[in-house]
């Protein structure tokens, strides 16, 4: 019995001496370790790009995972040198010229380079079936095979239609995006500040054209022309015919969430404003493919909720969210049984004095419970962190620019 104890009190003392090595600190506003427990949430984070260069993940509803590796963005820096001052959030610029594809293992964190281009490139495409990541190239478009590293041409715009992909269907077989007007890019180039150019395209109703590429004979087909900004396009994970879009604008202005049947080009409006002032958007499509889940504000910046519609009856579910835990993007795990959100600054529409926090959600009853994850004070949010669940739940990814250039973080779902 006596060695029995002293077993069991070495086995406490091994993991106590593991546990505090980890160090216990503020997140951000100083050069971090590679791992760390947020002294004020007390859960882990490690920095899953330990490189040089400015690294970032894809935007909330873009799939990065092909098995257990993620794919992401590194560009090196226009200027040599760190930033001396974190706590000003100061931010080195990065060179998109650069801009290379790379993949972490989730395990290992051994990463690999995809790509080797000297001209900007585009697209968070991945498909994680075919395991190929797709980018464009100006009028260019490419695909790389994550295990192979093989690098093929997939498509060329022609002269009279210059548009750009965004999503790629479910089997790997189809490429969509929405082709803009001249007079669109006109008002981009001379308003070149969201803040100028948002509104101003709303209101010219200019035409846009939803497309498919096939990726086998380059065959491109024209879906659906509108006389509204089409945007946010996404197929389905899991329906390949399925494809949903937005009407982008004032969020107050627009009835936001469509979907369209690729065969019978049926066009369908996931969720209906009910009161002046209600908005509903940042719109992704759970891994089940069931259901379209949304920010939804009733009315904006007053009440706030998470909500899913299911996309073959339209019946509607919410969850409610406190204010100081509302979030610019939410994600939602692989079994969409919990999920994430990326906070947001005092400038954000739920103008929260405490909302700059990764957050974990589990639904209880209508509302969601939070836990807090990362602080994230000393992040400044024009970069988006953009949260995504890692395909076992135990991490929430996130980029992140409280160190004075951005990086990818992932954070341990429990303490």
């Amino acid at each position: 019995m006596p060695q029995l104890k002293w077993f069991l009190s070495f086995i406490v003392l091994v993991i106590c001496v593991q546990v505090s090595a980890q160090p216990v600190m503020e997140t951000g506003g100083q050069k971090m370790p590679d791992e760390w427990i947020d002294k004020n949430t007390g859960h882990k984070i490690i920095k899953l790009t330990r490189m040089e260069g400015s690294s970032v993940s894809f935007y909330f509803h873009n799939n990065p995972f092909i098995g257990n590796k993620m794919v992401f963005y590194n560009s090196s820096l226009e200027q040599p040198g760190t930033v001396t001052d974190m706590k000003k959030q100061e931010v080195l610029p990065f060179n998109t010229k650069n801009r290379q594809i790379y993949t972490v293992d989730l395990n290992s964190l051994k990463v690999e380079q995809l790509t080797h281009h000297n001209r900007p490139m585009n697209g968070e495409i991945v498909c994680a079936k075919t395991k190929e990541i797709f980018f464009q190239i100006k009028d260019s478009v490419f695909a790389v095979n994550a295990e192979t590293k093989k690098e093929k041409f997939v498509f060329t715009f022609p002269a009279d239609f210059k548009a750009s992909i965004t999503t790629v269907n479910a089997d790997g077989t189809l490429l969509a995006g929405s082709k803009a007007t001249d007079a669109e890019a006109e008002i981009l180039k001379k308003y070149p500040n969201k803040s100028d150019f948002f509104t101003r395209i709303y209101e010219a109703k200019l035409p846009k054209t939803l497309f498919t590429i096939d990726i086998t004979n380059g065959k491109l087909t024209k879906l659906f022309t509108d006389s509204a900004w089409l945007n946010h396009v996404q197929f389905s994970p899991t329906d390949v015919n399925l494809l949903m879009f937005c009407h982008e604008g004032p969020w107050h202005k627009v009835d936001r969430i469509w979907t369209i049947n690729i065969n019978t080009k049926k066009v369908s409006l996931m969720h209906k404003r009910t009161m002046d002032m209600e908005i509903a958007g940042h719109e992704w499509i759970g891994a089940s493919g069931k259901r379209i889940w949304f920010d939804l504000q009733q009315p904006r910046g007053e009440t706030f909720f998470v909500a899913g519609t299911d996309v073959k009856t339209g019946n509607e579910i919410k969850y409610k969210v406190q204010r100081n835990d509302w979030s610019v993007h939410y994600t939602s795990s692989s079994d969409e049984k919990i999920f994430a959100g990326d906070g947001g600054d005092p400038g954000a529409v739920a103008k929260a004095k405490d909302g700059q926090w990764i957050n974990l959600f589990t639904p209880k009853g209508d509302a969601f419970e939070t836990e807090k994850l990362v602080n994230m004070k000393y992040h400044k949010y024009k970069l988006e962190p953009n949260v995504h669940f890692s395909p076992d739940a135990k991490w929430v990814i996130f980029r992140a620019n409280f160190e004075g250039v951005e990086g990818v973080y992932a954070v341990e779902t429990k303490k």
